[in-house]
């Protein structure tokens, strides 16, 4: 095991995915009716879970994550502070903006020596893999009920089976990471298609969320939405899942899309029924993506 790739790349994934998965607790207790008091309480607990472990992991970040990953735009963008505060106020849901600001400030320079960072990581680890049982867990119940009409939501079905599909990619990294003590080259390929899928359903959720009366946005949303689909039937059609122009292209043309939207929201100019954390959710999946599809 090559204990600094283990380490840089066990926190670049945590610095990642902490957030989306601590995010998405998040949306699931907005979505809740005050019919489903038991299973906002249990969101809430994953939310500040998650929230816990994205801080620890700021804490061991600073001089060992890697500069395209920093200034990638998937771990916090320019818009995540601002839209963290929009949300808290329109949701009631406090959010812990000081992990934002911390790692707005982290750096890619070594500046100071982490104690036995590997035990710590190695902890890290293990924490987000219990954390993650059990929220993969909450999302199959929350589905199970929504589809069989036990429970109300104002997420999609689709979202959900979206945000089960994210943990589950997270959760098999991490133990890749304890298995092999790094990430294969093989595994990272595949993620062609798994994105271009999160990326046509981004489309599809952007499309259902906006007013109807913004017709230019959803026409807009609905082409993204039928470009990806292309992109993913191609991708699975194919053996060589080598990655590819045509989907990189797509993808930084859907990232301008979202900063707009993000901008659009955030200065209230874009009617619609998303939060602007989760427009900023979705620009930073698709920085990720960039970042990978460039590498």
């Amino acid at each position: 095991m090559h204990t600094e790739d283990y380490v840089s790349e066990s926190l670049t994934l945590h610095l990642f995915f902490d957030r989306i998965m601590k995010e998405h607790s998040l949306f699931l207790k907005a979505g809740f009716t005050p019919a489903c008091s038991n299973f906002s309480a249990r969101a809430e607990f994953y939310k500040q879970e998650f929230e816990k472990l994205l801080g620890r992991a700021v804490a061991l970040s600073n001089g060992i994550i890697n500069k395209e990953v920093l200034h990638s735009g998937e771990i916090v963008t320019e818009f995540t502070f601002e839209a963290e505060q929009q949300t808290e106020r329109f949701t009631g849901i406090s959010i812990n903006r000081n992990i934002t600001q911390r790692e707005l400030k982290l750096n890619h320079c070594n500046c100071c020596e982490m104690p036995n960072p590997f035990q710590q990581v190695k902890n890290l680890n293990r924490t987000a893999c219990r954390l993650l049982d059990g929220l993969i867990a909450l999302k199959e119940e929350v589905l199970a009920k929504v589809c069989c009409c036990q429970i109300f939501t104002m997420n999609y079905p689709l979202l959900i089976e979206h945000i089960i599909r994210e943990a589950k990619l997270y959760k098999k990294y991490i133990d890749e990471l304890e298995n092999n003590g790094t990430l294969c080259m093989e595994s990272m390929k595949e993620t062609e298609c798994f994105w271009n899928q999160i990326m046509m359903e981004h489309a599809l959720f952007i499309r259902g969320l906006l007013d109807p009366t913004e017709t230019e946005l959803l026409h807009s949303a609905d082409g993204f939405a039928q470009n990806y689909a292309a992109l993913l039937r191609n991708c699975h059609s194919t053996q060589n899942k080598m990655l590819s122009a045509d989907t990189l292209t797509e993808t930084k043309k859907f990232r301008d899309f979202k900063i707009a939207g993000v901008e659009g929201i955030e200065n209230c100019k874009i009617r619609s029924l998303i939060l602007p954390l989760l427009a900023d959710h979705v620009l930073r999946e698709a920085n990720h993506f960039i970042r990978i599809l460039e590498n």
